[in-house]
């Protein structure tokens, strides 16, 4: 069985990296051949062509392009050229991901024929400024063959969809064979666009939740810091890293993230994906405003501070503030820099044991789904060997 996986693989991002790692491992652990569509269209991250320079209505699209271009190329003058060889080492190694590098979705006819074609995770379905929804994140393209078509985890970034690319998604989430989507929200907004009822699955990093074969338990840490991982803005988490150092008297450091606009909070440090797993590992508490963040420090079982998002970039709280419902933690969030506030966070009790079982529960969630379209798959093939036929009981 050959499955073929579509994801923001290519971000130097390290929740990006980590959940692609945790879809493609799922498989792999099972014994079942599971590897990356190359696709990385320069729009993103690049920017992408401008259109229509002249066109007064397309100032915000070419503003973006113009942005987009602009952080790239001082990332690629001032980032650390050690730190994107160890993100480029991470796809290769970890992802096996070194072939030719996909731009457009002409070039994805010439992809090997798969049985089960998977989209997800991350926000492959967040419409851009540049493309607005690409039809490759949904699966719709020449290469796409007979493969089953599934999402997984699949994000729209947002809590509701622009009415202008409904009939564009009512299109694309049509044409799926399975849908499963990372937030709540996001079976709304496939309800409302289609009328389908997609499942809402944790994200991989939740689905896997086994990292041993990344981390060196053989030499911890013999430092007592703080892991501050600051995503998007330094607004309330570098006050609340700050505080947290201050009161308990160690170490601050904070990674260096790609295209980061803020000084450092703390030492900062510019570890490549592992590295930056085993420093989260290791830490004594991780203050982080990112999704993924939040996910490995539940995962890895490590003390934790959520800090808010502000102003406009606070709709993007949500998928955050949602998994921190499910297992029970919503105390844990910092919305402001009042000490109280953060000594009230830092002092909301975690019961690890009831927060694994959780885990646990949302992990089987998204099993059963993969689980569910193997089945489906090998039923189709009329192929249910050993395997298939194991699965097909168990869902």
């Amino acid at each position: 069985m050959r499955v073929k996986l579509l994801t923001y693989h290519f971000s130097d991002n390290y929740g990006a990296l980590f959940q692609a790692y945790a879809l493609r491992e799922w498989f792999r652990r099972r014994n079942i051949s599971a590897e990356f569509i190359n696709y990385h269209p320069r729009y993103v991250e690049e920017g992408g062509s401008f259109d229509q320079p002249l066109n007064p209505r397309k100032w915000k699209k070419n503003l973006t392009i113009a942005y987009l271009k602009v952080s790239n190329f001082i990332w690629s003058l001032f980032g650390s050229r050690q730190q994107k060889i160890a993100f480029d080492e991470f796809r290769r190694d970890y992802l096996g991901i070194d072939g030719q590098r996909l731009f457009d979705a002409t070039e994805l006819q010439s992809i090997a024929a798969a049985d089960l074609l998977v989209c997800g995770s991350d926000q492959i379905w967040n419409p851009s400024v540049q493309k607005g929804l690409d039809p490759v994140y949904f699966l719709d393209f020449d290469g796409a063959g007979q493969a089953r078509r599934v999402s997984y985890a699949a994000s729209f970034g947002k809590s509701s969809l622009p009415t202008q690319y409904h009939a564009t998604a009512r299109k694309f989430v049509s044409a799926l064979d399975a849908i499963s989507v990372r937030e709540q929200s996001g079976v709304d907004i496939v309800r409302a666009v289609s009328g389908r009822e997609a499942i809402c699955v944790p994200d991989p990093t939740i689905l896997l939740r086994d990292f041993r074969d990344l981390l060196d338990e053989d030499h911890p840490s013999g430092d007592v810091f703080i892991f501050c991982y600051a995503l998007r803005t330094a607004k309330i988490i570098r006050d609340v890293a700050e505080y947290l150092a201050k009161i308990k008297g160690i170490k601050l450091i904070s990674p260096r993230s790609a295209r980061q606009r803020w000084r450092d909070i703390g030492s900062g440090v510019q570890p490549g994906p592992v590295e930056w797993l085993r420093l989260l590992n290791s830490s004594a508490i991780v203050v982080t405003n990112s999704f993924h963040g939040i996910a490995l420090s539940l995962v890895l079982n490590r003390p934790f501070l959520a800090v808010a998002l502000p102003g406009r970039k606070s709709a993007l709280n949500e998928r955050a503030s949602n998994l921190l419902s499910l297992v029970g933690l919503s105390t844990r969030v910092v919305t402001s820099t009042a000490p109280e506030a953060i000594d009230a966070a830092l002092n909301a009790e975690i019961d690890w044991l009831d927060v694994n079982k959780r885990l646990t529960d949302l992990s089987e969630i998204g099993a059963r789904f993969l689980e569910t379209q193997l089945a489906a798959l090998a039923k189709q093939e009329g192929q249910i060997q050993s395997y298939g036929e194991s699965i097909a009981r168990r869902v």
